[in-house]
């Protein structure tokens, strides 16, 4: 049983305020559903899990990921669907090793989203619709450019996925394109 989108958006919101916590569970989930129709996956099942990914941080960033099973058990969500929301914390804060592709695609994108993220905002456009793979490249070894974004755990991921790093920007971006508006990322006039 898959939740539905809606008591899964309620139960972010229950447990989380901050705006760009906010936008970054729906990019996570646009992307997730971008991959799983890459991947002829259930995108409704993909994108549940992108939504609710970082359910606990807001209110227990100690206890990331740990709080999540919690809160998803007492929830009554399925075992499968817990697991893989845990499992994009693996080796930072969770030891449940990303093994579906799902989860693999979790644990890559999670952290590739914010770094597409802070690309778009250094843009004088602020439109993801303009950013290039190139653009994220050109800021990859930046360390100081989205310090947050752990670019270790985005290569060690698409690794796991046995996939092109450049691919999996490029999908990423394709994903959150899809809600720009929603995420702020849609640009500005430059008039």
């Amino acid at each position: 049983m898959i939740p539905a989108r809606k008591d899964a958006l309620s139960l972010l919101m229950r447990y989380n305020q901050g705006e760009s916590l906010i936008k970054h569970a729906l990019s996570v989930e646009a992307v997730m559903r971008h991959f799983a129709s890459l991947f002829h996956e259930d995108e409704e099942k993909w994108g549940i899990i992108g939504l609710v990914h970082d359910l606990d941080y807001e209110r227990y960033p100690e206890q990331h990921c740990s709080m999540t099973r919690k809160i998803l058990e007492e929830e009554n969500w399925p075992e499968d669907l817990i697991r893989s929301v845990v499992s994009h914390g693996w080796g930072i804060c969770s030891d449940t090793e990303p093994v579906q592709i799902m989860e693999k695609v979790l644990f890559t994108i999670d952290e590739l989203t914010g770094l597409v993220t802070a690309a778009v905002l250094v843009r004088p456009s602020k439109s993801i619709f303009d950013l290039e793979v190139r653009s994220v490249r050109k800021k990859w070894n930046l360390r100081n450019f989205a310090a947050g974004a752990n670019r270790e755990v985005i290569e060690k991921g698409a690794a796991m996925m046995g996939k092109d790093l450049d691919f999996i920007i490029q999908e990423t971006i394709a994903g959150m394109k899809t809600v720009a508006a929603e995420i702020g990322l849609a640009g500005v006039s430059l008039y």
